[in-house]
This record gives C-alpha cells, sequence and structure tokens, in this order.
C-alpha cells in the first residue's frame, strides 16, 4: 500500500494538476501527501555581474526574495484550497487511516529537493514534462535516477481520471527495469481490482518470461491476465493496448537505454513520455 505520496511543486501552474492524480491514489490508499514547495534561491534569480555595485546588488536580492514570499503565498493559498476541495485532511502527523496532506518549502532547485524528499516516499508525483516550454524534463529525471522510487507522470489534463488503479496495465519485457518497476509498485498492483500484464516485441534472451510474472503476481493472491501484442514502435503501442484494455493506470520500466540517447533519437520510454494522455509509473 502507499502511504507517503510526493508532490514537488513550483510555479508553473502544474501543481493542482499533479495534486488532483495524487489524490486520487491517496484517497485509494489512505496515504499522506508532501507537497514540497521549491522556492528559488534568491542569489541564483540575481545575474552575476563583476561591475555590479553593493547596493545594487543587496537591492536585487530583496527585489528576488520578495517576489519569491509572494510567489509562495500565493502557490500555498491556490494548493490549500485545492487540498480541502480534494477532501484531504491536513495534518503533519498522519495516522494512514484517511488520505490527508502537509505543506512544507525547501530552497533550491526542484531537482535537489525531490533527490531529498524523494527517497523515502513511496511514490513520487510530477507533470508530464513539456518540451515545447522546457519544463518538467529535468524533475522527471531527478526521480528516476536519483531516488530510486518510483515516479508517478501525471498528464496535463484539466481533471484527473476518478479511479487511477482501478485496473493496472503492467508492461513486461523481462529487463532490469521492469523487474525493478515490479517490486516497486506491489502495493498499486495488490491494490487493483484489474491486473493486465502488457507483453510484446522480442523476448530478451534470459529474460524473466511473462508466464513467470504472472506466478510471481499470484503467490501475493493477484490474477494477471496477459495482453499479448507485435508493433514496430513498442511505446506507443503501450499506450495504446493500456487504453483498449481498459486501463487507468501504465507501470514500466525506464530508459534501458540512456535519457540523452532516447531524447535524442528515440525510444521506447521517450515515445510514452511524449505521447501520455493517462497516468503512467515509472521505475528506473
Amino acid at each position: 500500500m502507499l502511504k507517503r505520496i510526493l508532490v514537488p511543486v513550483r510555479g508553473d501552474g502544474m501543481g493542482d494538476i499533479v495534486l488532483s492524480h495524487a489524490s486520487v491514489l491517496a484517497h485509494r490508499h489512505n496515504a499522506h501527501i508532501v507537497v514540497a514547495h521549491c522556492r528559488p534561491n534568491p542569489s541564483e534569480m540575481v545575474p552575476y555581474h563583476a561591475g555590479l555595485f553593493k547596493f545594487a546588488r543587496e537591492t536585487m536580492l530583496q527585489q528576488a526574495a520578495e517576489l519569491s514570499n509572494q510567489e509562495e503565498a500565493e502557490l500555498r493559498e491556490r494548493l490549500h484550497e485545492r487540498a480541502r476541495a480534494l477532501d484531504l485532511s491536513e495534518t503533519r502527523e498522519p495516522k494512514g487511516d484517511r488520505p490527508s496532506v502537509e505543506f512544507i518549502e525547501e530552497t533550491g532547485r526542484m531537482m535537489d529537493i525531490v533527490r531529498h524528499q524523494g527517497r523515502l516516499a513511496d511514490l513520487i508525483a510530477v507533470a508530464k514534462p513539456d518540451r515545447d516550454r522546457n519544463l518538467g524534463t529535468n524533475t522527471l529525471k531527478a526521480g528516476l535516477f536519483q531516488t530510486g522510487r518510483p515516479v508517478l507522470m501525471c498528464p496535463a489534463q484539466s481533471a484527473p481520471p476518478a479511479e487511477i488503479g482501478a485496473h493496472v496495465a503492467v508492461a513486461w519485457n523481462g529487463s532490469l527495469e521492469a523487474a525493478r518497476m515490479v517490486a516497486l509498485t506491489l502495493g498499486l498492483v495488490e491494490a487493483a481490482q484489474t491486473v493486465t500484464i502488457l507483453y510484446g516485441g522480442k523476448p530478451l534472451t534470459y529474460g524473466t518470461t511473462v508466464d513467470e510474472l504472472v506466478g510471481y503476481y499470484a503467490l501475493r493472491g493477484v490474477s494477471a491476465s496477459v495482453r499479448r501484442f507485435e508493433a514496430q514502435n513498442p511505446g506507443a503501442a503501450l499506450l495504446s493496448e493500456a487504453s483498449s484494455a481498459g486501463a487507468d493506470l501504465l507501470l514500466m520500466g525506464a530508459y534501458s537505454v540512456s535519457h540523452e540517447r532516447e531524447t535524442l533519437l528515440g525510444g521506447n520510454t521517450q515515445a510514452v513520455v511524449d505521447k501520455a494522455e493517462m497516468a503512467v509509473v515509472m521505475a528506473h
């Protein structure tokens, strides 16, 4: 079961969407959401110039700090209102018997805050990256590569689906990344009413078979069905197959080759990141 969900936010307008997605899972698992606001360091907001007078620099730093204070106050108020609308009780001492939320603030880069807070989270919820606006990619990377925890990627929908995790689709190819995903998402799978394993492509040499995964889940009381498919682009096919199966959440291993290579040349994970219109949990 999920008990601690991290939602890192900043003033990019995506906090409401991510919190809404996390709330659906929090209600399903009676989980506690930690909303971590990334507060920019004022010194990093002021460009360095050797010829800048001390007074001028101090004035700019003060203005930057005031801007951060205003942004944080507005963000907190909006998220407080959203949390109330989502029926999340605000507390710093959750008992695990109902969905709850707390708000914290850390100064620094988003990726550092994700790394710090994410390593003891059961799930890290982030917005789907917007490559056109160059937003969110580093946050997703920090969650995947620097925490050892699964990451929920939330698409930019006006409202999340009523259910997330009732019908889980598990992408399986026997790889190391897929195996880590299975281990890190047992709570999601065990809480689901329906589990569908998506299996396609050429089996890996010495890779664990899909039938062995079915048996692994069966030991935990999970009855999983297998949906086989063939596709030239497995990444895009995973989304199509998950949707056709009626799943509301896709679980998959991420970036079996480097993130940089997939970003430049394309790959299965990058295809999912770019095209997903459903909630996706990834693990590396």
